[in-house]
Formats: structure tokens, C-alpha cells, sequence
């Protein structure tokens, strides 16, 4: 009897420490969260960023202060930094191979327009029940698919044409009437381009060349928009006669003449604008703390360089939608300790932290900003609040968006209505297969 319960217990011991060990699936409280040597229910959090970047700093002082202000619940949250040295697309791709081998940390950071998609795959979680009303409402946007809350954002983005003062002087522009509330139009825009190539200076960097990862389509999306096209359905399966509509061809037909003009380029360097040989550059708030510090040769001060909107054709439109955070479907299936995490990075106080370090907009509205009149940052957030668009919601969008980024490389030297045809055939077979398993 002795030996029999001595065995038991040895079976009951070893299987509480491979519980312990591997937090299975299945190992009762395992499925909660794993647990360290101190009892510390750990919590793990991905990032997209160096944690050696700004943003990453800033991301670490929140879960040092998570940490130390869950010390007496024994709640840990442990970070990771998966940094997109090679692209968004890698991230994303780790993503996906974390959820196929149940390794997915319980908080992701994602980018906005892959919401549908992540959702449709349960890649991330529902937490429409998890978010206070009153959290939900302070947010200025929200990632939401199919009436279900699936994202909060980490901060509001917005862009817009940097553009060197002097330059512009050299060229005689006066650019001082393009406003947010009022902004130029896309043969206003060409017409600066045509005074500052006539002055031999490169217009503008379009970012064209920015084809290997998401830039491109967060940066030149909105001319589409803007020229009155779009891109799938509403019910985001449809793409053939949206993405190559006479209305979208038109805007696609805006960023080609811009190439074969002589506005932009595919080979403009890196740095050209910062260095004062380009004229305009497209961004987002995140050139702002780098023009600020690292290329005041060219900028002194905030005097010598100045933030444009995007130009309007039949509408007005601006490009927005930035990384966020979720919970994951992976194997810890109460969320109830996880969603202490995620509403804190979430927080005015936590938003405040990493907009300092991005240059970025806060994603809640109840943060103080304070932007002066005219600035950079008070130009990007009139026009989030006015003309921002997001990019297409489908659950096909990793497909538009490589698509999308093949139509700009293939801009220069392509018919447009060939090109256009091929592209969106190719996002609408895609489309069709996704429908073919709800």
C-alpha cells in the first residue's frame, strides 16, 4: 500500500512540475499564465521595435513601471523585442509562425489594417468584453472587425510633406496657405514641384522606393482616396472594379506622372532631404524628433523647415492608422490577469511616455497635448481629425497591400491599366479563397 501511494505521488509530483515547467495546456492553473521561481504570474508582451530605439525605451519604462506597481498582486510582465530590421513583413511572419506552434505572447503590438485579418485567422483575441466603455470612448479610433473590439491603438499617425524652408525661398513658394483645414490640390502640388525642379532642386521624395515593407502603402494610399477611388467593397471581398476603377486609376495615374515628370524618383538617397538636396519629403510625426535632433546643420530650428498636408482632388484624404495592441488567442485562456497589462500600456500617462519618444499623436483624447498653432504636430492631428482615411478593412489586406506596393515599383516603366487589371486580380483570387472558408 505504502509503495502504491509512494508511486502516486511520485506520478502527481512529476506531473506538477512539468506543468510548472512548460505551462501545457491542460495543467489546470497553466492555462491562466505561466508562473516564475518567485510565484509571479508572468505575463508576456511582443513588441515590433529595437529595444534600443526610442520607441523601445519608452516601451520598457512602462513595464518597469507595470512591474513595480503589480509587485504586491504578483503580477510580472516580461517583454520581448522582435525588431522589423528587414521589413514589417518579418514581424508579421513571426507572428503567424508563433500561432502555428502555440508560442504567441499573451499582448502582440500588430499594425492596424491587419486587424481583419489576424481576427478572421483568431490569431487575436475579442475584447470587447475585457475594455471599459469609458476607455473605449476616449480613444480616437479603435481596431474593430465585424462589431467586435480586437485592438487599442498605441498612438494616432498621421502624415504629411516635410519641406525645406530655404529651398522653397530658393524656388519663390509661397507655401504658407496649404493648411490642414485647407489644403492644396494635386495641381498645386505640381506646380510647387515644377518651380522647385526649375530652380535645380529635386522636388520630392515620394518614399517610391519604399516597396519592401508597409511604408509605401501607409504613405500613398490616401492619393487614391483622394482622386475618388477605393479599393474593395465594403464587405472587403470584392476588388476587381474597385482597386482598377477609372477613379482609382486616376490617382495611381497622379503618383506615375509625379515619376515620369521628374518630380521623384525611385534612386533619391535616404538621407537627401535631410542633407538639403530634396525639397519635400513624405513622412509621418516619427521625422519630427529626428529632424529635431539629428540634422540640425540643415534645420537649426524649427524656423528653417515647416509640415504640409496631403493635397486633395475630388475629396480630401490623409493617411492614419497606426500599431496597436492585442491579446492573443493563444494557450492561456484566462485573460483576466493579461488585461491588466493591456490596459495599462494603454493608459493617458502610458500614451504620453511613448508619443514623447515617437513624435507621434496620442491615441486617447484626454491627453494633454498643448501643440502650438501652426506646428508640425498641430498640423498632423487637424488633419487626422479632418481628412484621415483608413486603409481598406479586409480580411484579405496582407494581399491588397503587397499588391498595392508592386503597382508603385512598376509605376515608372508599366501601362497603368495592364498593371492595375494584374493587381487586382491577383488580391481578388485571394479574396475568393479567404471567402471560400467562412
Amino acid at each position: 500500500m505504502k509503495k502504491i501511494f509512494k508511486a502516486i505521488s511520485s506520478l502527481a509530483l512529476t506531473a506538477m512540475l512539468a506543468c510548472s515547467v512548460i505551462g501545457a495546456v491542460g495543467c489546470g492553473g497553466s492555462t491562466t499564465s505561466d508562473v516564475d521561481e518567485e510565484g509571479n504570474t508572468v505575463i508576456k508582451i511582443a513588441f515590433h521595435v529595437d529595444k534600443e530605439s526610442a520607441e523601445g525605451k519608452a516601451y520598457a519604462k512602462r513595464i518597469s513601471a507595470f512591474n513595480t506597481a503589480y509587485k504586491d498582486q504578483k503580477i510580472k510582465a516580461s517583454a520581448s523585442y522582435i525588431a522589423r530590421s528587414a521589413g514589417a513583413t518579418d514581424y508579421e511572419t513571426t507572428l503567424i509562425n508563433q500561432q502555428n506552434s502555440n508560442k504567441l505572447a499573451d499582448i502582440i503590438t500588430f499594425d492596424a489594417p491587419n486587424c481583419a485579418s489576424y481576427a478572421q485567422s483568431k490569431l487575436i483575441y475579442d475584447i470587447s468584453n475585457i475594455v471599459p466603455s469609458s476607455v473605449k470612448s476616449d480613444f480616437i479610433t479603435v481596431n474593430e472587425y465585424q462589431g467586435k473590439l480586437y485592438g487599442l491603438p498605441i498612438q494616432e499617425s498621421s502624415a504629411g510633406f516635410f519641406y525645406n524652408k530655404a529651398l522653397f525661398a530658393q524656388a519663390g513658394i509661397d507655401a504658407s496657405g496649404y493648411t490642414a483645414e485647407n489644403p492644396w490640390t494635386f495641381a498645386q502640388f505640381k506646380e510647387v514641384c515644377g518651380k522647385l525642379k526649375s530652380a535645380g532642386i529635386t522636388p520630392v521624395d515620394m518614399r517610391m522606393d519604399a516597396t519592401q515593407d508597409e511604408m509605401a502603402t501607409y504613405l500613398l494610399y490616401p492619393f487614391i482616396y483622394a482622386a475618388g477611388g477605393s479599393f474593395v467593397s465594403e464587405d472587403g471581398y470584392t476588388a476587381t472594379g474597385y482597386f482598377n476603377s477609372q477613379e482609382s486609376k486616376k490617382g495611381f495615374q497622379f503618383l506615375k506622372d509625379l515619376v515620369t515628370e521628374g518630380y521623384t524618383s525611385y534612386a533619391i538617397g535616404a538621407t537627401d532631404f535631410f542633407t538639403g538636396s530634396v525639397g519635400m519629403y513624405l513622412s509621418s510625426g516619427w521625422t519630427i524628433p529626428d529632424i529635431d535632433s539629428k540634422y540640425t546643420s540643415t534645420f537649426p530650428d524649427r524656423n528653417s523647415w515647416g509640415l504640409l498636408p496631403y493635397p486633395q482632388d475630388v475629396q480630401k484624404a490623409s493617411a492614419t492608422g497606426s500599431w496597436s495592441y492585442a491579446i492573443t488567442n493563444n494557450h492561456h485562456k484566462d485573460k483576466s490577469k493579461i488585461k491588466e497589462l493591456l490596459l495599462w500600456m494603454v493608459t493617458p500617462e502610458s500614451s504620453k511616455v511613448i508619443t514623447d519618444a515617437t513624435g507621434m499623436i496620442p491615441a486617447r483624447r484626454s491627453v494633454e497635448t498643448n501643440y502650438e498653432a501652426g506646428s508640425p504636430e498641430d498640423v498632423l492631428m487637424k488633419q487626422l481629425q479632418s481628412t484621415g482615411v483608413q486603409r481598406p478593412v479586409t480580411v484579405g489586406y496582407p494581399a491588397f497591400s503587397s499588391n498595392f506596393r508592386s503597382v508603385i515599383y512598376g509605376l515608372g516603366d508599366n501601362d497603368l491599366t495592364t498593371l492595375l487589371n494584374a493587381r487586382a486580380n491577383d488580391i481578388q483570387d485571394r479574396l475568393d479563397v479567404l471567402a471560400s472558408r467562412n
